[in-house]
């Protein structure tokens, strides 16, 4: 059993395809390959960070009967000069010490230099019967066309929040801790995507935290993420309208250095359930075990006397999401979509 004091997303990283998360379509294909010898001599696993490139390389590798003595894993960020490239191509050619193959998982290939990008393709333009290469990169448009098309591509999904906060619920249970829902959401919407940093932060919590019960509170104390309290005071404006309440939300959140891509995720979550409670007479019931009651209570008497959101302030709000990504003031969207729903 893995000590401790091992991270938590080692100590829980897949090991066998059926362990994989949210990566079906990937895992399933390769499965068939290794079952019926279709294995091709280059592989190219695109996607995030933290998502599972490289474990499932491993497991791939693993799959074909590989031997540890017959995989070698090279970061192509620390090893990217031509040199390191040669050095690949000499080694290739020797036959595997115990296996059928050789397998070699390149990460972060996309590093590599022009020179380095070089000599890799006349490895891959005629590899020995023994190799096969599985290139990870984040950044799939900065390999030359030459590699790429020398690869079986798979483009690696971005997990939803919800596999992500499954895994965290899992993991969280695995440990004997209690994590609440609307702690589980808010790591999810911290790690942007990527289970690594999920698990990250969630191991941060919980070493942090005397009591085995998390909630979203811990989870804004220990990692800078805004307080639930802004994000109600933001929404009570949204409702009642409340220009200088909201702008005095926006100041805080540049004050405060909150990441405000974040913190309206947090918003459009709880207008999301105001919307549910005001059209479904079974939300309730699902959104009770999202929340804490307190929260609840404050959902519940908002779509009791509010007026429903409509879906085009709703879009307002989401396009404004985007734009924080490509503007220079992050903020600037959110403040003029908060102004133009709120008809000011």
């Amino acid at each position: 059993m893995a000590q401790k004091h091992t991270a938590l997303y080692r100590r829980y990283r897949p090991d066998k395809f059926s362990d994989v998360v949210g990566q079906d379509h990937i895992v399933k294909t390769l499965d068939q390959s290794v079952k019926k010898g279709d294995v091709v001599h280059a592989y190219l696993f695109a996607g995030s960070r933290g998502i599972g490139k490289t474990s499932v390389a491993r497991i791939f590798a693993r799959a074909l009967g590989t031997s540890e003595n017959d995989i070698t894993e090279i970061d192509a960020a620390s090893n990217r000069k031509i040199d390191d490239a040669r050095e690949l191509r000499e080694t290739v050619s020797s036959l595997p010490f115990e296996s059928d193959h050789k397998v070699y998982i390149i990460d972060e290939v996309h590093m590599l230099t022009k020179e380095a990008f070089n000599a890799l393709l006349k490895t891959l333009e005629e590899p020995p019967s023994h190799a096969v290469f599985i290139l990870a990169t984040t950044e799939p448009h900065k390999l030359p066309d030459t590699i790429t098309s020398r690869c079986q591509v798979f483009n690696f999904r971005r997990p939803t929040l919800a596999t992500v906060k499954e895994l965290l619920s899992s993991v969280s249970s695995k440990e004997g801790v209690s994590l609440h829902p609307e702690a589980a959401h808010l790591i999810a919407l911290v790690a942007d995507g990527s289970f690594r940093d999920a698990l990250g932060t969630l191991q941060k919590v919980t070493s942090t935290v005397t009591s085995k019960e998390i909630f979203a509170e811990d989870v804004e104390e220990i990692t800078g993420a805004p307080g639930t309290r802004l994000v109600n005071e933001l929404i009570e404006a949204i409702i009642e309208k409340d220009a200088e309440k909201g702008l005095s939300v926006f100041r805080l959140i540049q004050k405060e250095n909150f990441e405000p891509e974040l913190f309206f995720q947090r918003v459009m979550q709880k207008l999301r359930f105001i919307i549910l409670l005001r059209n479904s007479t079974e939300a309730g019931e699902y959104i009770k075990k999202e929340l804490s009651e307190e929260e609840y209570e404050f959902i519940r008497s908002l779509s009791d006397k509010s007026p429903v959101i409509s879906l085009d302030e709703l879009k307002v709000f989401l396009e404004a999401i985007d734009l924080c990504r490509v503007s220079s003031v992050k903020v600037f969207p959110l403040e003029v979509a908060f102004l133009d729903v709120i008809g000011k």
